[in-house]
Protein backbone atom coordinates (compact mmCIF):
# COMPACT_ATOMS: atom_id res chain seq x y z
CA UNK A 1 0.00 0.00 0.00
CA UNK A 2 1.32 3.26 -1.19
CA UNK A 3 2.15 6.36 1.03
CA UNK A 4 -0.57 8.09 -0.55
CA UNK A 5 -3.39 5.37 0.00
CA UNK A 6 -2.59 5.86 4.24
CA UNK A 7 -2.52 9.79 3.86
CA UNK A 8 -6.04 8.89 1.98
CA UNK A 9 -7.63 6.30 4.61
CA UNK A 10 -6.06 8.43 7.77
CA UNK A 11 -7.59 11.70 6.26
CA UNK A 12 -11.05 9.68 6.39
CA UNK A 13 -10.82 8.21 9.76
CA UNK A 14 -10.17 11.27 10.92
CA UNK A 15 -12.70 13.24 9.20
CA UNK A 16 -15.03 10.23 10.12
CA UNK A 17 -14.29 10.43 13.98
CA UNK A 18 -14.26 14.73 14.11
CA UNK A 19 -17.67 14.23 12.44
CA UNK A 20 -18.93 11.13 14.88
CA UNK A 21 -17.72 13.50 17.52
CA UNK A 22 -19.84 16.69 16.90
CA UNK A 23 -22.72 14.27 16.42
CA UNK A 24 -22.13 12.95 19.75
CA UNK A 25 -22.03 16.44 21.32
CA UNK A 26 -24.85 17.50 19.91
CA UNK A 27 -27.09 14.44 20.35
CA UNK A 28 -26.06 14.48 24.31
CA UNK A 29 -27.25 18.45 24.31
CA UNK A 30 -30.22 17.76 22.46
CA UNK A 31 -31.48 14.81 24.76
CA UNK A 32 -30.34 16.51 27.82
CA UNK A 33 -27.99 13.76 28.75
CA UNK A 34 -25.04 15.46 29.32
CA UNK A 35 -22.71 15.22 31.65
CA UNK A 36 -19.51 15.99 33.33
CA UNK A 37 -18.08 12.74 33.19
CA UNK A 38 -18.95 13.03 29.49
CA UNK A 39 -17.66 15.88 29.15
CA UNK A 40 -14.65 15.26 30.65
CA UNK A 41 -14.36 12.51 28.68
CA UNK A 42 -14.45 14.02 25.66
CA UNK A 43 -12.10 16.36 26.58
CA UNK A 44 -9.61 13.80 27.10
CA UNK A 45 -10.34 11.89 23.85
CA UNK A 46 -10.19 15.33 21.68
CA UNK A 47 -6.75 15.51 23.47
CA UNK A 48 -5.27 12.35 22.68
CA UNK A 49 -6.75 12.20 18.90
CA UNK A 50 -5.68 15.88 18.28
CA UNK A 51 -2.14 15.05 19.85
CA UNK A 52 -1.52 11.99 18.24
CA UNK A 53 -2.71 13.35 14.90
CA UNK A 54 0.28 15.82 14.69
CA UNK A 55 2.66 13.69 16.17
CA UNK A 56 2.14 11.16 13.42
CA UNK A 57 2.01 13.49 10.98
CA UNK A 58 5.71 14.71 12.24
CA UNK A 59 6.31 11.22 12.33
CA UNK A 60 5.20 10.84 8.44
CA UNK A 61 6.76 13.40 7.11
CA UNK A 62 10.23 12.34 8.23
CA UNK A 63 11.21 11.76 5.11
CA UNK A 64 9.94 15.00 3.56
CA UNK A 65 11.99 18.22 3.28
CA UNK A 66 12.24 18.53 6.98
CA UNK A 67 14.00 15.48 7.62
CA UNK A 68 13.99 14.22 10.85
CA UNK A 69 13.22 17.69 11.92
CA UNK A 70 9.32 17.26 11.31
CA UNK A 71 9.29 14.62 14.39
CA UNK A 72 9.54 17.35 16.53
CA UNK A 73 7.80 19.63 14.95
CA UNK A 74 4.54 17.29 15.39
CA UNK A 75 5.62 16.65 19.38
CA UNK A 76 5.77 20.40 19.80
CA UNK A 77 1.87 20.82 17.99
CA UNK A 78 0.80 17.62 19.89
CA UNK A 79 2.25 19.15 22.90
CA UNK A 80 0.91 22.41 22.74
CA UNK A 81 -2.30 20.28 21.72
CA UNK A 82 -2.42 18.59 25.26
CA UNK A 83 -1.45 22.23 27.00
CA UNK A 84 -4.40 23.84 26.02
CA UNK A 85 -6.48 20.62 27.15
CA UNK A 86 -4.79 21.45 30.88
CA UNK A 87 -5.25 24.58 30.80
CA UNK A 88 -9.13 23.88 29.89
CA UNK A 89 -9.03 21.97 32.88
CA UNK A 90 -7.49 24.22 35.04
CA UNK A 91 -9.93 26.69 34.27
CA UNK A 92 -12.99 24.53 34.40
CA UNK A 93 -11.77 22.81 37.96
CA UNK A 94 -12.01 26.51 39.04
CA UNK A 95 -14.96 27.82 37.57
CA UNK A 96 -17.03 24.74 36.00
CA UNK A 97 -17.70 22.96 32.73
CA UNK A 98 -17.48 24.86 29.83
CA UNK A 99 -15.81 28.13 31.67
CA UNK A 100 -12.95 27.76 29.29
CA UNK A 101 -14.88 27.66 26.40
CA UNK A 102 -14.03 29.98 23.61
CA UNK A 103 -17.06 31.29 21.73
CA UNK A 104 -17.90 30.09 18.25
CA UNK A 105 -18.29 33.08 15.17
CA UNK A 106 -20.42 32.51 12.68
CA UNK A 107 -21.19 29.09 13.19
CA UNK A 108 -17.38 27.85 13.96
CA UNK A 109 -15.89 26.79 16.41
CA UNK A 110 -12.28 27.11 16.93
CA UNK A 111 -12.28 23.37 16.93
CA UNK A 112 -13.45 23.38 13.61
CA UNK A 113 -10.26 24.24 12.55
CA UNK A 114 -9.40 20.84 13.24
CA UNK A 115 -11.44 20.05 9.68
CA UNK A 116 -8.51 21.51 7.94
CA UNK A 117 -5.97 18.90 8.72
CA UNK A 118 -7.27 16.26 6.64
CA UNK A 119 -8.48 18.79 3.88
CA UNK A 120 -4.67 19.61 3.83
CA UNK A 121 -3.45 16.21 4.00
CA UNK A 122 -5.53 15.09 0.97
CA UNK A 123 -4.58 18.41 -0.80
CA UNK A 124 -0.64 17.52 0.12
CA UNK A 125 0.08 20.11 2.10
CA UNK A 126 1.39 17.97 4.60
CA UNK A 127 5.05 20.24 5.38
CA UNK A 128 2.76 23.17 5.50
CA UNK A 129 0.36 22.24 7.96
CA UNK A 130 3.15 20.70 10.25
CA UNK A 131 4.58 24.44 10.59
CA UNK A 132 1.63 25.34 10.92
CA UNK A 133 0.38 23.22 13.30
CA UNK A 134 3.35 23.82 15.43
CA UNK A 135 3.60 27.17 15.53
CA UNK A 136 -0.22 27.95 15.35
CA UNK A 137 -1.36 25.60 18.23
CA UNK A 138 1.55 27.19 19.94
CA UNK A 139 0.55 30.63 19.59
CA UNK A 140 -3.28 29.18 20.68
CA UNK A 141 -1.52 27.79 23.97
CA UNK A 142 -0.19 31.18 24.64
CA UNK A 143 -3.14 33.04 23.82
CA UNK A 144 -5.18 30.57 25.90
CA UNK A 145 -3.00 31.33 28.73
CA UNK A 146 -2.98 35.13 28.60
CA UNK A 147 -7.16 34.94 28.11
CA UNK A 148 -7.69 32.85 31.37
CA UNK A 149 -4.09 33.23 33.04
CA UNK A 150 -6.56 35.22 36.21
CA UNK A 151 -7.81 31.41 36.74
CA UNK A 152 -5.21 29.49 36.10
CA UNK A 153 -3.42 30.74 39.20
CA UNK A 154 -3.31 28.62 42.34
Amino acid sequence: MGEDNFTTIGSGVFILSLLLDRADGILARLTAKTSMVGHKYDLIADTISNAFVFIGIGVGLRHSQFGDLAIPLGFVAGLAVTTVFFFVTRVETRKGNRAAEIKSSAGFDPDDAMLLVPVAMMLDFCNELIIAAAFGASVFAIFFFFKFKHLLRP
